[in-house]
């Protein structure tokens, strides 16, 4: 466990020294996000435009983490255990890709359609059983949503035309 605080102290300490824009906290056994790595980036989260935690333990996210990180573009999260996003997601204004494959959530994040830069939503592996095609079809940015290897109940290729590419299984 030191070996991964180590880890995530590196990570974030390069991120500060070296003025990066992208915090990559993929693999460090994550249960949340800590709080001390609000206050070590203070001067730096401006810069930050894409942030990993892919691969961790992460159940949850606080609204926080969505407030404080409004800027960012990019987001990894695949590979969790989340089985929900707090409301503040929906704040999210500079938003254009966000990765949430392999976690356990049992719903749609419906505040992800009210980010209208969102290009590109990735929700593979989820335990999702129903898409708001019409919310979807509303957002004005988005390319692909992709739903592949999950619970879907009803006919979702029936409805078209879509303005985005929905990705779903055969």
């Amino acid at each position: 466990m030191a070996q991964d605080v180590a880890n995530v102290a590196r990570r974030v300490n390069e991120v500060v020294e070296d003025g990066k824009d992208h915090l990559d906290l993929s693999d460090c056994k994550l249960i949340s996000f800590p709080d001390g790595v609000f206050r070590v980036l203070s001067t730096a989260i401006e810069n930050i435009r894409s942030i990993t935690l892919a691969n961790n333990e992460l159940k949850a996210l606080t609204n926080k983490f969505f407030s404080t990180f409004v800027q960012l573009r990019e987001l990894d999260l695949q590979g969790n255990n989340l089985s929900k996003l707090p409301d503040a997601v929906g704040e999210m204004k500079h938003l254009t890709s966000i990765n949430l494959s392999q976690n356990k959530l049992k719903s749609f994040p419906d505040r992800l359609t009210e980010i209208r830069t969102l290009e590109n939503i990735n929700l593979e592996n989820n335990e999702i059983s129903d898409v708001p095609v019409d919310k979807l079809s509303s957002m004005p940015a988005l390319k692909t949503a992709n739903v592949r290897s999950n619970p879907l109940e009803g006919q979702l290729s029936s409805v078209s035309p879509l303005s985005f590419e929905l990705l779903i299984d055969p």
